[in-house]
């Protein structure tokens, strides 16, 4: 009998996506299986989730139908070549990795393998994840709804149209976090050099964040509409925004995403 979920490693994409699903209820502990090569990672997941740890890939494939794989990209190849074709024939793969094009499971996979690539972000971890998906053409209607089962039990999904546009994913939700945090450490950091202590401060400075990004997604309205909202005619948040425009705080940013997209296609080589 299927296990169901499998994972073909499980660093801390992999590991928020186990707790993420955990969370949401989709799948027991028992009916999901972990492979990685790292030495005790597995049976650490094993402590602290209850899920099932196998000892090869082969084995990961014999006890599941769908299978997420969340290695780094500069060993993937090496990841692969320890699926048997014939194991793969099938199965659904769910990869994460980024910068790898489908061409390249399938070339090793066999065609008999049904690949669909996605990028999540951390913050699933907490049920907040954000993920990107393409589905090649020939991916069957109840696999896509499998999948999209699966990534929005722990946060928001959005399809795009063309493989190469999940490289731009990767750059901005699946790196954003990391840009996200160093903001708010930047907001807490301000609001300690003018006084506060670092734990009210952190905590205001992530709760402003949060219930900002939120207004975004609930209200429907664009960022500059909601910006202006706050922005008194000569008061406070006027004179805050003025600094950040000095420091081409919206130049950098973009500058950011569109640095990670380039490093994205380096890798896809």
């Amino acid at each position: 009998m299927s296990m169901g979920l499998g994972f073909l490693g499980a660093g801390n994409m992999g590991e928020a996506m186990i707790r993420g699903v955990l969370a949401a209820k989709l799948y027991p502990p028992k009916r999901i299986a972990v492979f990685d090569a790292a030495t005790g990672r597995g049976e650490s997941l094993r402590e602290r989730y209850g899920v099932a740890v196998v000892p090869s890939a082969g084995e990961l494939l014999k006890a599941c139908d769908t299978v997420v794989i969340a290695v780094k990209p500069q060993v993937l190849d090496v990841a692969l070549h320890g699926i048997p074709k014939a194991a793969a024939r099938g199965k659904t793969f769910v990869s994460v990795v980024a910068g790898a094009r489908v061409e390249r499971f399938t070339r090793t996979l066999g065609e008999g393998a049904r690949v669909v690539r996605t990028m999540p972000n951390t913050p699933a971890q907490v049920g907040m994840g954000s993920t990107g998906i393409w589905f090649p053409p020939d991916v069957d209607e109840a696999i896509r709804k499998k999948v999209r089962a699966l990534f929005s039990s722990f946060g928001a999904v959005a399809e795009v149209p063309r493989e190469e546009l999940l490289d731009v994913v990767t750059a901005l939700s699946g790196s954003g976090p990391a840009y996200a945090f160093l903001f708010l450490e930047a907001l807490a950091d301000g609001a300690v050099r003018a006084g506060m202590g670092r734990q009210e401060a952190t905590l205001l400075a992530a709760s402003t964040l949060e219930g900002a990004a939120r207004m975004v997604r609930l209200t429907g309205k664009h960022p500059a509409e909601l910006k202006d909202m706050v922005m008194s005619p000569g008061g406070t948040t006027a004179a805050g925004v003025a600094a950040l425009e000095r420091g081409s705080f919206r130049a950098t940013v973009m500058e950011a995403v569109m640095s990670a997209w380039h490093r994205c296609r380096e890798l896809s080589g």
